[in-house]
């Protein structure tokens, strides 16, 4: 199966938001570090509000954060969340449960019950930078010139 962009984002973003704990995360910081655009972002931000994953702090001073601990969220729910989780095989659309839509409604079933198996927190716990280890932040276009002309 394969996942699309939005899903892979909407996951980073939930990691970000459990490694804050408590802390507001705001979108366009969150957007930046992904680099995707802001309306991106903030469009995948409200499916996640709406589904139960965050809540938002409106304002200047406002943000997201995680709606319930990162280890009541299961990975499974996110891309459920996220994906069109049904199975629709050609020519079997008039068909409630055709022999082809079934097998591969099961194959979606383990491949969630796995997902199901994992938890946001174990996700972050393997994103939370080990003590005495900095996180290095990406290199902009302009640090990568400047330690190139130092070099030279």
């Amino acid at each position: 199966m394969r996942l699309t962009k939005q899903t892979g984002h909407a996951i980073r973003i939930l990691i970000d938001c459990a490694l804050a704990e408590d802390a507001l995360v705001k979108v366009a910081a969150l957007a930046d570090r992904l680099g995707i655009t802001h309306q991106n972002a903030f469009k995948i931000v409200h499916l996640l509000s709406r589904a139960g994953f965050i809540a938002s702090v409106r304002g200047p001073n406002g943000g997201i954060r995680l709606a319930r601990p990162a280890k009541d969220i299961r990975i499974g729910d996110i891309v459920s969340a996220m994906e069109e989780t049904s199975v629709a095989v050609a020519g079997e659309e008039d068909a409630p449960a055709g022999p082809l839509s079934s097998l591969f409604g099961d194959a979606l079933a383990a491949f969630v019950s796995v997902l199901d198996a994992h938890t946001l927190a174990e996700l972050a716990a393997m994103h939370r930078p080990q003590p005495g280890s900095a996180r290095k932040a990406p290199a902009t276009p302009q640090a990568r010139r400047s330690t190139a002309a130092r070099k030279a």
